[in-house]
């Protein structure tokens, strides 16, 4: 590309930026970092597909990402409703049951990841 050519596609603004985000509702961005918490955890609780998944496991990065999930979920569900809620509830669950399967030594009831705010999964 000639330098003195312009660039076909300038990056955003500030302005631009601010505009487009705000455009998106919140339940959309919660959402959206709740999914990637929920992505990055499974990823950590040895769940990804392929036969490396298990070189992924990471559990205490995995516990961090669950007890965040958690406080996001538990904090937002008033404002989602049901609708959106209860999905992340499950995604939140599946992911706490999995990381005491991959736990060897198991947490207390009520002690895993996230439980002081949704109660034991067990």
């Amino acid at each position: 590309m000639d330098p003195q050519t312009p660039n076909p596609s300038p990056t955003p603004t500030g302005t631009q930026e601010t505009r487009d985000i705000a455009e998106v509702p919140a339940i959309e961005v919660i959402t959206t970092a709740a999914v990637h918490l929920m992505s990055a955890a499974a990823v950590k609780c040895g769940l990804a597909e392929g036969p490396d998944a298990r070189d992924h496991l990471d559990l205490d990065e995995a516990r961090r990402l669950i007890s965040a999930l958690a406080g996001l979920v538990t904090a937002a569900a008033p404002d989602l409703g049901s609708q959106h809620a209860a999905p992340l509830r499950d995604g939140l669950k599946s992911l706490q049951l999995a990381f005491r399967e991959a736990s060897v030594i198991p947490d207390p009831p009520g002690q895993g990841p996230g439980e002081k705010l949704t109660g034991s999964v067990v």
